[in-house]
């Protein structure tokens, strides 16, 4: 078999969780349309019987770190680019090749020295694939090393085609995980995972990325064993922010323990009681030993 790692890489925003989930064909990493979603790297783990598996490395976005929380973001995204195979770097097509992509792949990325794709992304809002050739040329000047593939995350569009390159510049090998595997991360931090991504669809653009999650507990129903009952704190900034959170009536954080309830029984395939409150950590982006506990440590 043909495996290793690769890493996804780029600025925040341009799909790379949502990637890494249709290649695996599993959610392994949440999904928002805010930056800076991806707070750690995450393993997803693709294994195609007899041929290959590749363990993907889903990064936060690079970026200028302005606080405890971002310079961990930024150190993650670097370690799994010196610990990759191959490098996918992602770029949003419909906005071009912009000077901060051009500083990701001088900074980061070139003097690696690595076997690098560069993957434009959101190819269906340009309407034709034709429309990208103007940038894939540009760039078959500047970078004559590298591989371009244009691509869909969301459509699915020629995530072969990516999967096919990757592949053929990965060494063979012996699996590295079970064939089963799909992700490592353990049940308590996936499970803070799916609750902050609802929380983030709810509160849209009213808080900004100042929304940690702890999970305090998970233990079977006292009653009905096969229940799992789930406790976890909504972490905010501000005490501004908990009211916004909690909604008029405690609506909004109802409507947030839904959504998280329904797709957590969906992974689980067991019956979720889930236990949401809310607690104020005044500045906790900025030291880093809430960080830490809150999951986003190295």
């Amino acid at each position: 078999m043909k495996v290793g790692y690769c890493a996804i890489v780029g600025k925040p925003n341009v799909g790379k969780s949502t990637l890494i989930n249709s290649l695996i064909g599993a959610k392994v990493s949440i999904v928002s349309q805010k930056p800076g979603t991806t707070r750690m790297r995450i393993l997803g783990v693709k294994t195609i019987k007899d041929v290959a598996q590749i363990v993907f490395l889903d990064t936060p976005g690079i970026a200028r770190a302005s606080d405890a929380l971002s310079e961990v973001m930024l150190q993650s995204a670097k370690l799994s680019l010196e610990e990759a195979d191959v490098i996918v770097f992602l770029i949003d097509a419909s906005e071009g090749w912009q000077s901060s992509d051009e500083n990701i792949f001088n900074r980061y990325i070139k003097p690696l020295k690595k076997p690098t794709i560069i993957a434009l992304n959101k190819i269906d809002l340009l309407g034709k694939v034709d429309k990208a050739l103007p940038i894939v040329e540009e760039l078959s000047q500047k970078l004559r090393s590298v591989e371009f593939v244009p691509i869909s995350a969301s459509k699915g569009f020629n995530l072969d085609r990516l999967l096919d390159s990757i592949i053929s510049k990965l060494k063979e090998g012996e699996p590295l995980f079970e064939p089963e595997m799909t992700t490592d991360l353990p049940a308590r931090i996936f499970f803070a995972e799916i609750i902050r991504e609802k929380v983030l669809q709810k509160v849209h653009q009213e808080i900004p990325q100042g929304i940690a999650i702890v999970v305090e507990n998970i233990s079977p129903g006292k009653v009905d064993k096969q229940m799992l009952v789930i406790s976890a704190k909504i972490i905010v900034e501000k005490e501004s922010h908990k009211p916004i959170v909690i909604g008029k009536g405690g609506q909004k954080l109802k409507a947030i323990g839904e959504l998280a309830r329904k797709e957590l029984e969906l992974i689980t395939g067991k019956k979720v009681f889930l236990e949401l409150w809310v607690e104020v950590k005044p500045g906790w982006k900025d030291r880093p030993e809430f960080v830490k506990h809150f999951g986003y440590g190295l």
